[in-house]
């Protein structure tokens, strides 16, 4: 009932600090924004910078000071800022407060660290800030998505695409039921596993591209150290000696000319993979293009990192001291260079050029150290077609929708043919930080490629979502709506209190009105259209399972239907929570509402989509009103159903030809038919299909 994207309600009593604003507590604020002084752009009421600050000042409350913490601290901790609120329950000095949470364990975390730190700041005790950031880091690097997945999932959002997290590692849901994706990090539902089998292959991937006429260096598999100087010499002039099913450049030997240095590549380049490639050496730089469908979308260009000497520190002081502190270097994944390993390969690349770590280059003098692993250069403006049509010729041979294609060349701006380049990998699942963060140039939107790619045509991954609260016949509406939907032919999914159904067969028993059910409904991938039930509990304790709803019922607002245990104790209150159905409905859809109902009526304004309004009881003043504006309305004149829109009037069924309303002894059943038959009129469901639907449900 917050917003559109799930929060931490934390209950929080401060007791006898109600007696204590911040105005009234020595050195508080002082304290505080000396610990934390990023708080000064966090904006609050004022809706400026520096307005919360103003806030304390002036005097605020521990709660909502809690909320604004916690935020924050989520924000250093590398999380993005977002949402928060504290209000008043109906006890005295306890408060609700909600904070955007994108980690439900992180966000607790940070919530018990600021609620620590507030403490602390009003006892005038010490508090290790920098020890509370880190650890909430090192949850988010362990428990958040990482850069790649994160900049799909954002692209997806920013695109109203409902994203679903299915695991504590990357996969992730895009969209709802028969309409859902699915990504793992750069992978996709739609990556073959035979071709990342073959991408893994290095020797076949480099046959098949071949045979489509995609330039690949000359070479073979060979089976031992001394096969590997043999296919050398084949070959002639400098090789690569690498895995032929290995990975991330580890492994990777390049620009060998002697035996010992290819007989050594060899034992290091068997233990990254189960066999070793010997190739033709290639000159040019490193490049990695991105390809997405059937196109390139990004490009980065790797560059070779040198030592310069100075007469006076060996190769290792200048690689630890010079190149290894640059701050974009690093193992971490959201780093665009990755730092000097003193590993087999430098050894190598410094004996080619009779240097050890030991030796002392002479002043100016320029040691290489490492040949490749630093894609980090955007260059996508500058990949010639030619080229971008062979990267892309390549991912389809080998049978991606999303590939790294590693190329070596002088100039990527030229044909590969006119400068001696080549294709000499295809990777599967390629690696996105090194276009969402290059160490130079612009990044690349290389998350909403990848989601257009999967979402084409402006497609949205929703399936008809109906949701239905008020305070009686919720259950009744949601049968019945369901049954009018499925006479289309569509695979419906029902969760309410009489059970979880697929398709008219019962699921679970028992009341399933619950975000876990409606969950489930949304993750099955045969689910054509839902229907949920939602009461005020499972509203205000839960939330609903989806973001937003086609069509949104509202069936009737009582205003003793409270709920004191969540401090809903007055009209207003459950107005609030009933409310949150009609928030959600997407410009495109409808909200349905009981127009005998002055509240729920009233929710009309707050609806972004198209309004239905129903009653049992005729044309009212709020139908007439509302069809004097063009709406749509159904009402009951004369024992018949009318579908109204505008001065167009449709009869629909006599009432006498609805058994349900025959048999039914519950007071709200016309009620119940009225706004299910709205709900079906909303979703352009025929009208002679919804008059069937009724005389058949049972």
């Amino acid at each position: 009932m917050w917003t559109y994207r799930p929060v931490l309600e934390a209950w929080v009593d401060i007791h006898d600090l109600e007696d204590c604003p911040s105005n009234t507590l020595p050195g508080f604020t002082d304290r505080l924004v000396a610990w934390l002084p990023s708080l000064i752009e966090h904006r609050c009421s004022y809706g400026e910078r520096g307005g919360f600050i103003k806030r304390l000042e002036e005097g605020t409350w521990p709660a909502h000071i809690l909320e604004h913490v916690t935020l924050e601290l989520q924000n250093l901790a590398g999380m993005p800022g977002g949402f928060g609120k504290a209000r008043e329950t109906n006890r005295r000095g306890v408060y609700k407060v909600v904070v955007r949470a994108w980690h439900e364990k992180i966000t607790e975390t940070a919530l018990y660290h600021a609620r620590d730190l507030v403490m602390a700041a009003i006892e005038n005790k010490p508090f290790d800030v920098l020890g509370a950031i880190k650890e909430i880091e090192d949850m988010v690097d362990s428990l958040y998505l990482g850069p790649s997945t994160g900049c799909i999932v954002d692209a997806a959002r920013e695109k109203k695409i409902p994203a679903t997290r299915l695991s504590e590692g990357n996969l992730v849901q895009l969209g709802y039921g028969i309409k859902q994706r699915r990504i793992w990090t750069a992978e996709t539902d739609l990556t073959s596993a035979i071709a990342e089998g073959i991408s893994r292959d290095k020797d076949l991937t480099k046959s098949l591209l071949a045979s489509c006429g995609v330039p690949v260096p000359e070479g073979r598999m060979v089976e031992s150290p001394q096969d590997a100087w043999e296919a050398a010499q084949d070959i002639g002039g400098p090789v690569v000696v690498k895995p032929y099913d290995g990975n991330h450049a580890r492994g990777v030997f390049t620009n060998l000319t002697k035996q010992a240095q290819i007989e050594k590549a060899y034992e290091d380049a068997i233990k990254e993979g189960s066999g070793v490639i010997v190739e033709r050496y290639i000159p040019g730089n490193e490049h990695r293009l991105l390809v997405v469908g059937k196109k390139v979308v990004a490009a980065a260009k790797g560059e070779s990192a040198w030592a310069k000497g100075d007469g006076k520190r060996t190769i290792r002081e200048l690689i630890e001291q010079e190149i290894n502190t640059d701050p974009r270097r690093g193992d971490a994944e959201i780093l665009p260079l990755s730092p000097v390993l003193f590993d087999t390969k430098l050894e190598l690349e410094l004996g080619r050029q009779n240097m050890t770590l030991d030796s002392v280059p002479a002043p100016g003098q320029e040691i290489l150290v490492q040949g490749s692993g630093n894609m980090a250069f955007e260059v996508t403006h500058l990949v010639h077609p030619a080229v971008a049509e062979q990267a892309a010729l390549a991912a389809r041979v080998i049978g991606l929708d999303i590939a790294g294609i590693d190329i070596v060349a002088e100039d990527i701006s030229k044909p590969l043919e006119e400068q001696g380049g080549a294709i000499v990998e295809v990777n599967a699942g390629p690696g996105l930080i090194m276009h969402l963060k290059p160490a130079v140039g612009e990044p690349q939107p290389v998350g909403a490629a990848i989601v257009d790619h999967l979402f084409p045509n402006n497609a949205d991954g929703r399936i008809p979502v109906v949701g239905v609260t008020g305070s009686r016949g919720k259950t009744m509406v949601a049968q019945i709506t369901a049954h009018l939907m499925q006479l289309t032919g569509l695979k419906v999914g029902l969760t309410c209190s009489k059970g979880a159904f697929f398709n008219q067969r019962m699921q679970t028993s028992g009341n399933c009105a619950n975000w876990t059910s409606a969950n489930r409904i949304l993750l099955n991938r045969q689910v054509e259209a839902a229907v949920f039930e939602n009461d005020s509990r499972t509203i205000l304790n839960e939330g609903l399972a989806y973001d937003r709803c086609a069509v949104g019922i509202v069936t009737n607002l009582d205003p003793q239907d409270t709920v004191p245990e969540c401090s809903i104790t007055e009209p207003e209150h459950i107005y609030n929570v009933m409310r949150t159905q009609v928030d959600v409905v997407l410009p495109t859809g409808h909200a349905v509402l009981n127009a005998d109902d002055e509240s729920v009526a009233k929710m009309a304004e707050l609806s972004d989509g198209e309004v239905i309004f129903f009653s049992k009881y005729g044309m009212n003043d709020i139908i007439h009103q509302h069809l004097a504006k063009g709406g749509r309305a159904l009402f009951t004149e004369n024992n018949m159903i009318y579908l109204v829109t505008g001065q167009e009037r449709h009869t629909l069924i006599s009432t006498a030809n609805i058994p349900l309303l025959h048999v039914s002894s519950k007071a709200n059943t016309l009620e119940s038919v009225l706004a299910s038959v709205a709900a079906a009129w909303a979703l352009n469901i025929p009208k002679d299909i919804i008059a069937a639907g009724l005389q058949t449900y049972h």
